[in-house]
């Protein structure tokens, strides 16, 4: 039983073949995935795919946010958008938090006084309905840190997490998690295969970020496209930094959604 906590299938990248993705990923093991909207005119579309495929993936599950890259073309209406969409749908079994959202200090065009507006009123968002939040985190760790003590929410996790030590215990202590996924597989990651190996190993979970973030053997191919069906691919190269068997990994991966991401144990 293997859950990917970060897969975008709702991307364009999968339009012509969504379905064999979702059965390849399934044939591997896949049972849960998590896709978190990145725009605000996206969101019933990642709702109808989580509700037409669930009976594949049966812990299928979305959250919804704007995504700090998306906040270039987003307007202030987009925050009551949001708001309104996840009062709406706040019953809805498969609404398990809010995401994705953060901040991108690595994409030099970005207005980061909006960026960061964005991300406070998803904070206040997410505190008020109860909800954890799923977080980009790309050379901003510290900025997050200051305002997820301002407006403190009941944690989630931290998405492809490539911090100091000192931030990542930090952000642990605040109930968060932290995303490892293909970055792992290369060689040259010394960094992250550190921080795999540093904290205890309830602190960790697993993702895909697919198409994006593609694992060390798509690098030769003619397509690059990631996709769940590598996550126990991926989850041999973390379980090799820590020393552990996979079957292991997979239930203590989905433990470790399930205490930030609680809403899930009503899919299981």
């Amino acid at each position: 039983m293997w859950f990917d906590t970060h897969c975008h299938v709702d991307a364009p990248e999968f339009r012509d073949d969504l379905s064999l993705v979702l059965a390849r990923a399934a044939e591997q093991g896949i049972t849960g995935i998590l896709i978190p909207a990145v725009q605000v005119s996206d969101f019933e579309h990642v709702i109808e795919i989580v509700e037409h495929w669930s009976s594949l993936i049966p812990q299928l599950c979305f959250a919804l946010g704007v995504h700090p890259l998306y906040t270039k073309n987003a307007a202030e209406s987009d925050i009551a958008a949001t708001r309104e969409a996840i009062a709406k749908y706040i019953d809805h079994p498969r609404l398990v938090a809010v995401g994705e959202i953060g901040l991108d200090y690595f994409v030099e065009d970005l207005d980061h006084p909006k960026q960061e507006w964005f991300f406070e009123e998803q904070l206040i968002i997410a505190k008020e309905f109860e909800l954890p939040i799923v977080m980009h985190v790309r050379k901003s760790q510290d900025q997050l840190l200051k305002r997820l003590r301002a407006i403190p929410v009941s944690g989630g996790i931290a998405h492809a997490f490539n911090g100091s030590f000192v931030q990542a215990q930090h952000f642990l202590d605040l109930n968060f998690v932290l995303g490892f996924g293909g970055t792992i597989t290369y060689d040259r990651s010394l960094q992250i295969k550190r921080l795999a190996q540093e904290f205890s190993i309830d602190s960790y979970v697993l993702e895909t970020d697919s198409p994006d973030i593609p694992p060390s053997w798509l690098m030769d191919e003619k397509s690059r496209r990631n996709e769940p069906a590598y996550l126990p691919r991926i989850a041999q190269a973390f379980a090799k930094e820590r020393s552990i068997d996979l079957q292991t990994l997979a239930k203590i991966n989905l433990q470790n959604t399930l205490r930030v991401l609680p809403r899930i144990k009503n899919l299981l």
